[in-house]
């Protein structure tokens, strides 16, 4: 048995489809199914049942991967560990941020992160936050950045920074004249919401208790853009709630509509994610570093009141 046969079988359980496996492999498929064909006959049990389609782990075979993903791991483990004795910050770092995040905080950290560690090749994708969720369990992202707390017993959470909501509300709104808006006076009927699939959206539901849907407007949109719900705004068509980052690149004319909320301020929790059993520590806290030192400077923000992504029950 070895450690590459069992990362051949991950790679089947996996993708259902030895030819697809073995291009992740990058070994010839021929190559691959003789090594688990090997692997099997050692061990005297069939891995995959390959009369179904897609091909389906045996009952043996669902035992074996899960101790075959523990082993890989540990394995990969000795190379972690040697690069933490010699101090050596470098490889391929692959990392997931959520849509509502990566505009404002991207530019912010990245050309620092790549000047001050050169050896690091940092991969980076725009991800929903289930969808790092489920990269960050199955191995395929080192890292993810989105909003928390989630509730997840096998990701761990390193807080960020607590970014403040704050109100856009265009000239013709009730709210315009307010300095400061209170929780209390928001009507979720005229506030105009990103789409399904972000998490922003859920934690301005909850933080207007419920989602009530009168058709008090005579037109219904999400979006996925924020500078959507901006111009959509202006034309007076509703107000809208952002995260405070997004505020920084608005023009002076436009920083006119916007109103802060009376304190506790509500506010969304960001941060670093990654897998309980996750190797590359010492890359995660380069990373945290470096966006703490961009951070603290631009959110000073003290009195918050979190508010979550999770869906709530009747929200």
């Amino acid at each position: 048995m070895t450690i590459t046969q069992l990362k051949y079988v991950l790679s089947v359980a996996e993708h259902q489809n030895f030819t697809v496996a073995s291009e992740h492999c990058y070994v010839t498929q021929p190559t691959l199914s003789m090594q688990i064909q090997k692997l099997e006959e050692e061990l005297e049990a069939k891995i995959f049942n390959r009369n179904k389609k897609p091909i389906q782990l045996t009952e043996i075979g669902e035992k074996i991967v899960k101790q075959a993903k523990i082993i890989v791991d540990e394995s990969n483990r000795i190379i972690d560990i040697v690069d933490q004795q010699k101090g050596f910050i470098g490889g391929e770092f692959k990392l997931g941020i959520i849509p509502t995040i990566m505009p404002t905080l991207l530019p912010m950290f990245l050309k620092i992160f790549i000047r001050k560690y050169p050896k690091v090749q940092l991969k980076i994708e725009e991800l929903t936050t289930e969808e790092i969720m489920k990269k960050l369990q199955d191995g395929h992202i080192d890292a993810g950045i989105a909003a928390t707390p989630l509730e997840n017993d096998a990701i761990k959470e390193q807080i960020l920074y607590h970014e403040p909501f704050v109100g856009y509300v265009p000239q013709e709104h009730r709210l315009y004249e307010s300095k400061k808006i209170s929780i209390d006076n928001l009507d979720i009927d005229d506030i105009l919401l990103l789409e399904d699939g972000h998490c922003f959206k859920d934690s301005v539901v909850n933080l207007c208790k419920a989602y009530r849907n009168n058709n008090k407007n005579p037109f219904q949109l999400q979006s996925g853009s924020f500078n959507t719900l901006i111009k959509l705004s202006k034309e007076g068509l509703g107000m809208t709630l952002l995260p405070y980052l997004q505020t920084l690149d608005l023009s002076e004319k436009d920083c006119e509509n916007i109103r802060e909320f009376e304190a506790p301020v509500p506010a969304r929790e960001v941060s670093l994610l990654y897998h309980k059993s996750q190797l590359k520590i010492q890359l995660i806290d380069a990373l945290k570093q470096v966006i703490d030192s961009v951070v603290r400077g631009a959110i000073s923000f003290s009195d918050v009141k979190i508010i979550s992504p999770l869906q709530k029950k009747g929200a």
